[in-house]
């Protein structure tokens, strides 16, 4: 009876990649809207971000979208010890940079760069808001040139819809082919505001693709970033924008609060990488033509011949197992109908294994 087992060789194993992509649509109305008391919304004690769902987040239907954070660098102007959370500003944005951005030789946490060169000094974005995605979301990474945030550069909950300011889309616009990998975290694109007429376009942040987590600036955004009733007006003003005054004065809560209010819309592609190790299984015309199976014999006569001995000998392959140097049984494939096996012809059967 014929060995029932045949090594592969080189030729006969070929690996593949396989990107698969999901459009992700976050709309305004689930970050701020949906929920009047925002349920969907989860703030913790530490008050250093928080959390936003798709349904109220003690419900088990519920999942995690993103969270919402805000920091600035501690060679900030703004930076001072009577700011509201002072402290843990500067660590948010250190911990952001030291992920995303990584040390300098002299062991100095960078700061995030406005044109992703970090040899340049001055164009550091030292007031920045996060959006970090959850990984149920991205999955393996963000795609390239597929992040859009429309959002508008002025709002909050007590202006209502009529008195938001003016809605812009800012996305990673081309980096498909441009974007950079000198970040500890991956790759990453710049974020620009989209082209309208004769408006140039502006780099106002970063998204990094592997970490999913897109940096605004906090300069995007113009005029009153909060309610104004509770802004002074010297606040307001064109000395100290508004936002300046948010990030001084408001707790990290208040402040992603604030942002929440200016998404009218969010979309990206994830992608799922999909890794296989495809093998060539092939069967000569002289090879497997015989089965193991007891029940292929009776009486020492091959069954499929009909009581014919002048007969070619005939299998039927079901299965295809892959086994170990040692002969250990790794993985099994199997037909969706047994195929006839005999002298007269070769088969070669494709196994692919996942992972």
């Amino acid at each position: 009876m014929a060995n029932s087992f045949k090594p592969l060789l080189g030729e006969d194993i070929a690996t593949t990649r396989t990107l698969l992509h999901e459009a992700i649509p976050i709309t305004g109305t689930i970050v701020s809207g949906t929920y009047a008391d925002d349920s969907n919304i989860k703030t913790f004690s530490h008050g250093m971000f928080e959390a936003v769902y798709d349904y109220p987040f003690l419900s088990s239907s519920a999942n995690h979208i993103f969270d919402i954070t805000a920091g600035y660098a501690s060679g900030s102007s703004l930076s001072s010890s009577d700011n509201t959370q002072n402290a843990k500003k500067i660590n948010i944005y250190n911990q952001m940079a030291q992920v995303l951005v990584g040390y300098n030789t002299g062991s100095t946490i960078q700061e995030f760069d406005a044109d992703a060169s970090l040899s340049t000094t001055g164009d550091k974005m030292k007031e920045c808001l996060f959006l970090n995605f959850s990984r149920l979301l991205v999955k393996d990474e963000i795609k390239k040139d597929s992040l859009r945030l429309a959002l508008v550069t002025s709002a909050s909950e007590a202006y209502g819809a009529d008195n938001k300011g003016t809605l812009k889309t800012i996305g990673d616009y081309g980096a498909q082919t441009a974007y950079f990998t000198n970040s500890p975290a991956g790759e990453y694109g710049l974020l620009y505001t989209s082209s309208d007429g004769d408006e140039a376009q502006m780099t106002v942040g970063h998204v990094y693709y592997q970490a999913g987590i897109a940096v605004i600036t906090a300069s995007y955004f113009s005029g009153a970033f909060a309610d104004p009733d509770n802004i002074p007006d010297a606040a307001i003003g064109s000395a100290v924008p508004a936002i300046d005054y948010v990030l001084t004065s408001s707790t990290i809560t208040e402040i992603a609060n604030a942002l929440r209010f200016t998404v009218d819309d969010m979309n990206f592609n994830n992608t799922t990488e999909l890794n296989s190790t495809i093998y060539f299984c092939r069967a000569n015309n002289t090879e497997f033509n015989y089965s193991a199976n007891p029940t292929y014999l009776s009486s020492s006569e091959v069954r499929v011949k009909g009581n014919n001995p002048m007969a070619d000998p005939v299998s039927y392959i079901t299965t295809v197992g892959l086994y170990s140097p040692n002969n250990e049984l790794l993985a099994v494939a199997k037909l969706s109908e047994p195929l006839k096996k005999s002298p007269s012809n070769e088969v070669t059967l494709r196994v692919r294994l996942d992972y």
